[in-house]
């Protein structure tokens, strides 16, 4: 019978180490028993980008990148795309179970109620130009918040975590919605608990003079759509910057900032804007096949919205995504733009060499049409992505306050740079040569 284990022979001394495998891991400081000698550290594990490795142990999102499957706490994104509310799977992805009708009355009324921002944030907002990107300003004012709410940096409290938690939800969507509204110039709309948390998001967004604004059905349940595929995706680079930052028990507003920020990057959640654009730049169906000879032949361009670091298979949201663009067309009309999104990907996955490479489309790849069809700009695009994943990364800082196993995040380098050396009188210096 094998058991679960790992021999390891370090050829350097002839020694052998037996180090235990769980759950198909093995710990990075079980190598730091190899060594050299007597004055050696010990072996480390050096993985650039932390591509194939653990950083904690989590329940709230299962991904099989080669079969195509993303489920939150173990039920399939497709079921609950078709079967639920964006509240009901960001109380899942939290607590782990759905709620029942009684909890989910509750949780709707809690957040509701938490969706009014001080004036303090507002002023804030008002504060920047007029063409700020919205992505810095929704960073900017949701760091700002734990200057209101002092009360937060009580990490250790599980009844203070879930009124933050609270907070960050509602909250989220109301400095998107202001943000909004201050870059178009326009007043804002306050929250309307009469609403869903969905029907009140696009009545702060797009209320204009109407006195009784009645969101469209169609578009209101597109949008729960997309908010429950972008709610969380495993370690990404967001969460893991939430989680890093949350390991040192700041505030989590403070933490949230920060995932924000990771994912403002072109290669986080920034990507479906890039696709737009470059939907934008190829015009036609026509044009599509030049494009893509380009893209294969190195000639400058990149192929946006296709591939993914995890999914080596068509990603599962982008089919629900797909379908839910179809009916939001059929309101708002037929955006020309996604003839060519369609013919992309219909050359792409004839192409064996987009087929060899394992380029699917990813959920960037039709998200931006949807939102260009709702008369946003494409610097909205990625605050549409940061209200909805709130709720992971939430979940995520959650579940890192409960690990025991969790340490603040520190981890190893190889150092490259000069020997010991003596730093000599300033007027004996040589020039320095920089390298840039």
């Amino acid at each position: 019978m094998s058991r679960d284990t790992l021999t390891v022979i370090d050829n350097r001394t002839g020694c052998s180490y037996e180090l235990p495998v769980v759950q198909g891991t093995v710990k990075a400081m079980d190598l730091r028993q190899i060594k050299a000698g007597e004055d050696d550290f010990g072996l480390m594990s050096y993985d650039p980008g932390l591509t194939n490795t653990a950083s904690a142990k989590s329940a709230i999102t299962f991904i099989d990148g080669d079969q195509g499957v993303l489920r939150y706490r173990g039920y399939p994104i497709e079921q609950l795309a078709a079967n639920s509310t964006y509240l009901e799977t960001a109380y899942l992805v939290i607590f782990g179970e759905l709620p029942t009708p009684e909890q989910l009355t509750q949780w709707e009324w809690n957040i509701s109620h938490h969706g009014m921002l001080h004036v303090n944030i507002q002023h804030l907002i008002e504060a920047f130009r007029y063409n700020a990107h919205p992505m810095s300003v929704f960073i900017s004012a949701t760091a700002s918040l734990s200057t209101l709410y002092p009360d937060a940096r009580k990490v250790q409290d599980p009844v203070n975590r879930r009124l933050q938690a609270e907070r960050m939800l509602a909250k989220a969507a109301t400095i998107a919605a202001f943000t909004y509204r201050h870059n178009q110039g326009w007043p804002c709309n306050f929250p309307d608990d009469g609403l869903s948390f969905i029907g009140n998001f696009l009545k702060m967004m797009f209320r204009m003079t109407e006195v009784h604004y009645q969101p469209n059905p169609i578009l209101e349940r597109a949008l729960n759509v997309l908010f429950i595929l972008h709610a969380d995706h495993e370690q990404n680079c967001g969460t893991n910057a939430m989680r890093v930052i949350g390991s040192s028990q700041a505030d989590p507003y403070s933490a949230l900032a920060g995932a924000a920020a990771a994912l403002y990057g072109p290669l986080h959640g920034a990507a479906n804007e890039a696709v737009l654009r470059m939907l934008e730049q190829i015009g036609t169906p026509g044009n599509v096949p030049a494009f893509l000879e380009k893209v294969k032949n190195g000639e400058g361009e990149r192929l946006m919205g296709f591939g993914h670091r995890v999914y080596k298979n068509y990603d599962p949201r982008c089919r629900i995504i797909k379908k839910t663009a179809e009916e939001v067309f059929q309101v708002t009309g037929r955006n020309p733009l996604l003839d060519v999104a369609l013919e992309l990907e219909r050359i792409a996955l004839q192409d064996d060499y987009f087929i060899s490479r394992k380029l699917y489309p990813n959920v960037d790849f039709y998200s931006g049409l949807i939102y260009r069809a709702m008369n946003l700009p494409a610097s909205m695009f990625t605050v549409m992505f940061a209200v909805p994943r709130t709720c992971g990364w939430v979940a995520h800082w959650m579940e890192l306050m409960e690990d025991p196993e969790q340490k603040i995040s520190r981890p190893r380098q190889i150092y490259t740079g000069a020997p010991p050396r003596d730093c000599g009188p300033r007027n004996q210096r040589a020039a320095a040569t920089y390298n840039v």
